[in-house]
């Protein structure tokens, strides 16, 4: 049974008119790879179309980036025009051609972006690697995608040590004389297709290594009309907006290029959109945020719950003009109730567009969406489907179950990956028959919402990053002085949850949690590693077929407990 039961909100008829036929989101029905999905009939058909249909913004600004006093600041022009060099260099020097992989490792700068955009405009692949992985995740990745040459900032290229294997283009040496040398260059004009592979993002694997998530051009392209589509709706649904003074789109990005949240739904929705992209560079600091939006007028924030909780709690929030918010919405973790009526008395503004929504990187960022006063009258909910994409909730057995019934949430349409790369076994897991994909993540249907039960049973979300346990358990029981480990997630103020492992030793070995905290620390980033710790005499429980309890020592309160 098609769980994905029609908007019957107030909402449905604003939906049904930018959805009609001649309508600026008219839907089709075509084949992608394979099978009859929705689709949007006036979508771009690539990343490269994307870029130059940006040419109608060529003045305005698309990029700025703020270190301290210092500023960088792009027009769309400018960004063109650089786009254009680094692509004519790509294809010189180090012989990139469509297909071929160009890896990022850096944290988010004007030189991560414009990397992306030449790479896809060649019609090759381009790769976001995390910037807070150590040198042996590194290392697995660029093995695992065997790019041309690798862009790094000093930082993480300090990371590693003896030869990765491939070049490397170091940001702050090499990126700026390598653009020089081709000052007059035009955009490629190879052909690409929508089936095409465009985008490589690694998310953290529930069986130890992270899985590279393939997205092809169609998939960006329709993701972008998703998110047009939604503040199209709100605009026309919330005629009150209309008569808020006219700002300039200004849009406030605090996630990093190698999610989804900061590649996709920023720097791609922004040019496709000719809105402005302000980045404070470095950590997340609220005071500097919030002088930033009043300086440079933020229409616009997507956020996730810890950052939006840090700028909220900021003792000076109430000393800065933020009026200029138009919309702002949040994802990467359960937003908390209380914390989104915090946000609408700041921004009451914003209170008929403020929205939360439901999507991983595997379904390229969303799913579904609940906005404006739905959100407020039901903040429980994750939204409804997005007018491409099927929800479906199934048994154990591959099922559908009947509604209001839990399961695990599977998608269906032209958002949903084209696969792992060269992970053909995990592909055919994750993306069933019809290419219907099964998320893991549980939830039920009611009314045509989707609720969240649990995101894939044992995942930590911690700040907006995914944690897996099981690769941290697999570091900690390689640790000699281990017997067993597993590793849950506990509650956190700030951070939503952080993680807290449960350790029993070997026979006549101790060791302090320093110990295993470096320990971890040196093959795994640090949000993976544990800050809270748990030590334990006895074996962990564990059920019939040998799998530890979990639930059970989330719910334990008599053992020794060390906290950091």
């Amino acid at each position: 049974m098609n769980q994905s039961t029609r908007d019957t909100s107030p909402l449905a008829a604003v939906e049904a008119q930018l959805l009609a036929p001649g309508a600026p989101f008219e839907l089709a029905e075509e084949e992608v790879l394979g099978e009859r999905v929705r689709v949007f009939a006036n979508r771009a058909r690539s990343l490269r179309d994307v870029l130059l249909r940006a040419r109608e913004f060529a003045r305005g600004d698309y990029m700025v980036f703020r270190d301290g006093e210092r500023e960088r600041r792009y027009t769309f022009s400018d960004h063109e025009r650089l786009v254009a060099s680094a692509a004519a260099a790509l294809a010189d020097r180090f012989g990139v051609s469509p297909g071929d992989r160009v890896a990022v490792l850096a944290a988010n700068c004007p030189e991560w972006i414009i990397s992306f955009w030449a790479t896809v405009s060649l019609g090759a692949i381009s790769v976001g690697l995390n910037g807070w992985w150590t040198e042996d995740e590194i290392r697995y990745a660029v093995d695992n995608s065997k790019p041309k040459l690798v862009i790094a900032d000093r930082k993480r290229a300090a990371r590693i040590t003896g030869d990765l294997g491939v070049p490397m283009v170091i940001v702050e040496d090499d990126f700026d004389e390598l653009l020089a040398a081709y000052p007059r260059a035009e955009l490629p004009t190879q052909p690409i297709e929508e089936s095409d592979r465009a985008i490589i993002l690694y998310t953290s694997g529930t069986t130890g290594r992270a899985k590279g998530v393939v997205h092809t051009h169609g998939n960006v392209t329709n993701m972008l009309m998703v998110s047009f589509f939604h503040g199209a709706r709100l605009m026309m649904a919330n005629p009150k907006q209309a008569e808020l003074p006219q700002l300039a789109n200004s849009i406030l990005v605090t996630s990093p290029l190698f999610h989804v949240s900061g590649l996709h739904c920023a720097a791609v929705t922004a040019l496709a959109g000719g809105a402005k992209t302000v980045w404070p560079m470095g950590r997340f600091d609220p005071e500097t945020t919030l002088a930033l939006i009043e300086q440079e007028k933020i229409t616009g924030w997507g956020y996730t719950a810890t950052v939006l909780h840090r700028l909220l709690s900021h003792p000076k929030v109430d000393q800065y003009d933020l009026s200029s918010f138009r919309s702002v919405g949040g994802g990467g973790s359960p937003i908390p109730a209380p914390l989104l009526e915090k946000a609408r008395a700041l921004f009451p503004q914003c209170s008929h567009t403020m929205g939360v929504g439901y999507g991983l990187t595997e379904g390229t960022a969303f799913a579904t969406l609940n906005a404006g006063e739905e959100l407020a009258d039901d903040p429980s909910s994750v939204g409804r489907p997005v007018p491409i994409v099927d929800v479906e909730i199934r048994d154990e057995q591959g099922r559908a179950v009947t509604e209001g019934e839990e399961g695990e949430i599977h998608l269906r349409g032209p958002l949903v990956m084209l696969e792992y790369w060269r992970d053909p076994e995990a592909t055919k897991t994750a993306i069933r028959p019809g290419r219907w994909l099964n998320t893991g993540d549980v939830g039920r249907l009611e009314n045509g919402k989707l609720y969240i039960a649990s995101r894939k049973r044992d995942l930590i979300l911690r700040g907006g990053e995914n944690v897996y346990p099981f690769e941290i358990e697999q570091r900690l029981e390689a640790h000699p002085a281990v017997a067993e480990a597993a590793v849950i997630g506990v509650d956190h103020e700030e951070l939503g949850q952080e993680v807290k492992a449960v350790v029993v030793f070997e026979q006549d070995h101790e060791i302090g949690s320093d110990d295993l905290q470096r320990w971890v620390a040196d093959v795994l980033a640090y949000y993976k590693v544990p800050s809270q710790w748990e030590t334990r005499r006895e074996p962990l429980p564990r059920n019939a077929t040998g799998k530890v309890l979990k639930n059970a020592l989330r719910d334990a309160q008599d053992s020794m407990f060390i906290e950091e």
